[in-house]
């Protein structure tokens, strides 16, 4: 979590030095209008972690401030969603009056969905047994009065899942409803509402393609699956072994059968392309049959290597979202000499941080 102040009355001034900040940056690369997609100014982090503090009787949520490195009580938390805020206080007074709940609780993390299902981990400092099983499942019959909440207890090298450690999140997507399955401590955007921005955006990009879509980093197939409708096949890649199941999971759910996801690095997936390494993934999911003209990439911060740069080279299209736009700028220095920026957009994920969600589309230069 990086901020904790929470002031709607500054955001428009917030959103407007990210959008010339943003578009400064990506000055050099393209003189095409910056696109600019708002956050809710409160209620649109999904997710979030809290330490839990002991004191005397009293126990309650804290953070500790990103500068100061003051702790900070947290009673509720405006940034979170609407749900999450129903069940912090629910949880924190339930538990407080259990010792079997209580003792040597460290930290609660916090899962939810705009669909009315949360996943709530409590994570301890002691081995649970029994006795603490049972009374999560009282807690859990508590929670349901709020939600379809699903709880999970965690201790050093101890798992117990109450039922399941996944939520189904249902988002509205360009007039279609998409269900994406959502695991505990697998990655997921943290704001809803502008995800939904990000993948509309994308499909706006990319409509009437008559070729197939690469994407590397897919994740739960939070963008593949969407924008599968716009291409013939999506090739996917992930390293995550459970975002892999995850996004196969998702395909299943909603009934789309033209994406195939790949078990890969974005590292390995170039250099099998390049033929300096073979794959049996690869060779089972027959790459060599698509017709890749299109990728897509939402890499880590760091952005992409320089063999991933290299690899996507090779397309004449390339979507890049990017939570780092210093390194998107880096890789855009790399990508001037063959491709040009032809849309770019800020997607503010994270409202009153200085952190800034951009996305571009990138065309490859006509000889």
């Amino acid at each position: 979590m990086t901020h904790l102040a929470v002031t709607p009355e500054l955001y428009e001034q917030q959103l407007a030095a990210k959008q010339q900040q943003l578009a400064q940056l990506l000055s050099p690369f393209t003189s095409a209008e910056l696109e600019v997609f708002r956050s809710p100014v409160k209620h649109y982090r999904m997710r979030a972690e809290f330490r839990v503090w002991h004191q005397g009787d009293d126990l309650y949520y804290i953070m500790f401030d990103p500068e100061t490195r003051e702790r900070l009580r947290i009673d509720e938390f405006p940034a979170g969603s609407a749900l999450m805020n129903k069940l912090m206080p629910a949880i924190i007074d339930y538990v407080r009056e259990r010792d079997v709940l209580r003792r040597k609780l460290f930290q609660v993390e916090f899962l939810t969905t705009t669909s009315g299902q949360a996943l709530v981990s409590l994570i301890y400092h002691r081995q649970l047994d029994d006795d603490w099983q049972a009374a999560a499942q009282q807690l859990k019959m508590h929670l349901q009065t709020f939600a379809e909440v699903h709880l999970i207890g965690r201790a050093k090298k101890q798992k117990l899942c109450l039922e399941q450690d996944w939520v189904i999140e249902q988002l509205e997507i360009a007039g279609t409803r998409y269900q994406f399955q959502q695991i505990e401590n697998s990655f997921t955007q943290p704001n809803a509402a502008v995800n939904i921005h990000m993948v509309e955006w994308a499909l706006a990009a990319t409509e009437a393609t008559d070729h197939d879509l690469l994407e590397l980093y897919c994740g739960n197939g939070n963008f593949s699956l969407p924008l599968a409708r716009n291409f013939r096949r999506v090739l996917a890649t992930e390293i995550s072994k459970v975002s892999v199941a995850s996004a196969r999971y998702n395909c299943e759910l909603n009934g789309i059968n033209n994406v195939t996801v790949v078990r890969m690095s974005a590292e390995d997936f170039s250099a099998v392309m390049e033929g300096e390494k073979q794959s049996r993934r690869a060779a089972e999911a027959d790459i060599a049959s698509f017709d890749c003209q299109t990728v897509l990439v939402d890499p880590p911060r760091a952005g992409l290597d320089d063999a991933t740069v290299e690899l996507v080279r090779n397309y004449s299209r390339i979507i890049y979202i990017s939570c780092n736009p210093e390194t998107l700028a880096e890789n855009l220095k790399k990508l001037a000499t063959t491709h040009k920026v032809t849309r770019c957009a800020l997607f503010d994920q994270f409202p009153y941080t200085h952190h800034m969600e951009a996305g571009v589309i990138i065309e490859k230069r006509s000889q």
